[in-house]
């Protein structure tokens, strides 16, 4: 999946749209959820040789917020790395141009779930 397939895919899944918060670094792009506010998703260029490759090209990548006891059985997949740019505890970065397209789309609804606003149970009677 494409950088833009994916910014239309979350756009159009979960009805929000990208943020581009940083004057400096118009090329982040976050996403959010819209009553919290909280991030679930980082689109980020990085260099190549943080995933070993040669050359100096960036690659596009998404960071997620993961379960922790999830994170090393994702880790063990194609296309996904220990974060980047976040907390490496609970955040994964994922390759955009080798993770697959359901894989990613899981890992982007685990982050999704994992920051939206939490609501206390009420008490019934």
């Amino acid at each position: 999946m494409t950088n833009e397939e994916l910014v239309e895919y979350i756009e159009g899944e979960y009805g929000i749209k990208r943020d581009n918060p940083f004057e400096k670094y118009k090329d982040i792009t976050i996403f959010r959820h819209r009553d919290n506010r909280k991030w679930f998703a980082i689109l980020i260029t990085v260099g190549a040789g943080y995933f070993g490759r040669k050359g100096k090209e960036d690659v596009w990548t998404l960071g997620v917020k993961c379960d922790t006891l999830l994170k090393s059985s994702f880790l063990a997949q194609k296309g996904v790395y220990p974060a980047y740019h976040m907390n490496k505890e609970h955040w994964l970065t994922l390759c955009l141009d080798e993770i697959e397209d359901n894989d990613l789309k899981t890992l982007i609804d685990i982050s999704f779930d994992l920051t939206k606003k939490k609501y206390k149970k009420t008490k019934s009677a």
